[in-house]
């Protein structure tokens, strides 16, 4: 099978008359006279009016794109989009010292909140390098991963704050 370039012509049984205006791995985008822009799998039926010959990527920009991204949230400590929940939105967290002389310090519960992603962000990362690292034995991994463990045990107290369960820090299960 011949891969259409982009700009030949084609007739469609159901859309008409149209024109390649991208090629994927999978699909044409043709833009049909009468239907407007769709989108047909590389092997569906048609007749070619005009080809035209030319190299042509197999892959879409948006693929591409979406690699990437998929490939930065795994690897890097770049912190996915973590809702606060609804109820701690414009809240602020308010530190009072036990002197009443001393002022308190109001720190909006936005920033906290993601300060606290950021920590939750790192700490995977940390755990990805260690389970990745050849220069650890299996022992040292283990005891490694036993301190990241009571290290999020730790930070339970913060799951509260967010919106959605599945973000939450999770530490030793009961047993």
């Amino acid at each position: 099978m011949q891969l259409l370039g982009i700009g030949s012509r084609i007739q469609h049984r159901e859309f008409g008359k149209g024109v390649v205006t991208n090629v994927t791995s999978k699909h044409y985008w043709v833009t049909f006279i009468d239907n407007g822009l769709e989108t047909i799998d590389l092997d569906a039926e048609f007749d070619v009016i005009e080809l035209v010959e030319d190299e042509v990527d197999t892959i879409s920009f948006s693929e591409v794109e979406q690699s990437l991204i998929s490939i930065l949230r795994r690897w890097s400590d770049a912190s996915q989009v973590t809702p606060i929940a609804d109820k701690w939105k414009g809240g602020s967290l308010v530190l009072k010292p036990g002197d009443a002389n001393l002022t308190d310090k109001e720190i909006p519960l936005d920033t906290f909140f993601h300060k606290i992603v950021m920590v939750r962000d790192r700490i995977r990362v940390m755990e990805q390098k260690i389970n990745a690292s050849s220069n650890l034995d299996d022992q040292e991994k283990v005891d490694l991963q036993q301190y990241l463990t009571r290290i999020y045990g730790s930070l339970t107290t913060f799951n509260v704050l967010f919106n959605n369960k599945s973000d939450h820090f999770v530490g030793e299960k009961s047993k």
